[in-house]
């Protein structure tokens, strides 16, 4: 394997770190079957594109998802809209346990939604293009500018996804985050009280 290609493969997997971790897998694992390890046939570039433009969505979407934990200890999920804030996992919505008074006034899309959102959907094009099966079912026939460009493109994206990033950070805890809850445990307190006692 030569020095250039090793060099795309981990600007690849860099840029990989930005994005939603179910959608990479996904694609990770669904690329080589749909694109018949790069020796297309028109079903198999459907297939592909079908699949690129269905996790280029989810990594647009998952931008405007948000998880928290409720008044009852839950981690609750849900999405961001232009009124409030949609929960999913809330089945009885009105008790309360969930927050949804107050997370409804904080968790309504923002300007900085759209622009984490774009640059999620940027950066996975980005991503998907950079793998090699691609590359040979989509451009056979590229040449060395091609090839130059499609190799320090993930470099070029990662680094100006790293900076808007930076620049527009978001709150956003989106589906799959690990929260903990708010509220201690009273049993552990009271074990770590005996053991202050005790020594």
């Amino acid at each position: 394997m030569s020095k250039a290609l090793k060099l795309g493969k981990v600007s690849a997997a860099n840029l990989a770190s930005l994005l939603p971790t179910g959608t990479v897998l996904a694609a990770e694992a669904l690329i080589p079957s749909f694109t018949n390890n790069g020796e297309c046939a028109l079903a198999n570039e459907y297939l592909t594109l079908g699949m690129i433009a269905c996790c280029s969505l989810a990594c647009f979407l998952s931008s405007f998802t948000d998880s928290f934990t409720g008044k009852d200890d839950r981690i609750y999920y849900g999405i961001a809209t232009w009124n409030g804030f949609c929960v999913f996992n809330d089945g009885d919505n009105k008790d309360g346990a969930g927050g949804e008074e107050e997370n409804n006034k904080d968790r309504c899309i923002t300007a900085i939604d759209f622009v984490h959102a774009f640059t999620s959907l940027t950066v996975f094009l980005v991503f998907a293009l950079s793998d090699s099966n691609v590359q040979k079912c989509f451009f056979p026939k590229a040449g060395a500018n091609e090839k130059a460009l499609i190799m320090n493109l993930p470099l070029g994206a990662g680094l100006l996804a790293s900076l808007l990033f930076m620049l527009f950070p978001t709150t956003r805890k989106g589906i799959g985050y690990g929260d903990t809850p708010a509220k201690s445990d009273k049993k552990g307190e009271e074990n770590a009280h005996w053991y202050k006692e005790s020594v």
